[in-house]
């Protein structure tokens, strides 16, 4: 199948990559109302669920429910993440527990880093 085909040509495509003029040539607005929407189906409800209750925990505990200190997120640093694998269609969180926060340091100082570590919240801190 050569889908592209039917796109409409522009410099997109004779120039490089532009995608403001790929959209522009290609797209068509909806000018229809949303009833061929979908609502939300039960695995949703119950997988949002099971994040609200999340949510509850770590606001009560004041922060983050636990933070790794000892790996820098990248996207491979740590193993995909459920909330709850049978209940998923899309999976994998970026880390590899619910709720469990990576540190992003790009452009950070070790300084900052102890810095970022003395605010957070850690179980048994």
């Amino acid at each position: 199948m050569n889908a592209w085909l039917e796109f409409k040509t522009g410099k997109w495509s004779t120039e490089g990559i532009d995608v403001r003029d790929f959209i522009q040539k290609n797209y068509t607005p909806y000018e229809g109302d949303s009833s061929f929407l979908k609502g939300p189906t039960l695995e949703t409800k119950l997988l949002w669920n099971k994040i609200l209750e999340l949510s509850k925990k770590e606001r009560e505990a004041g922060g983050v429910l636990n933070a790794d200190t000892d790996i820098v997120s990248s996207i491979t640093s740590h193993q995909a993440g459920y909330i709850d694998k049978e209940l998923e269609k899309i999976v994998g969180l970026q880390t590899d527990e619910p709720r469990f926060d990576s540190q992003h340091l790009h452009g950070s100082s070790q300084p900052q880093f102890q810095g970022f570590l003395s605010n957070v919240w850690l179980p048994g801190k």
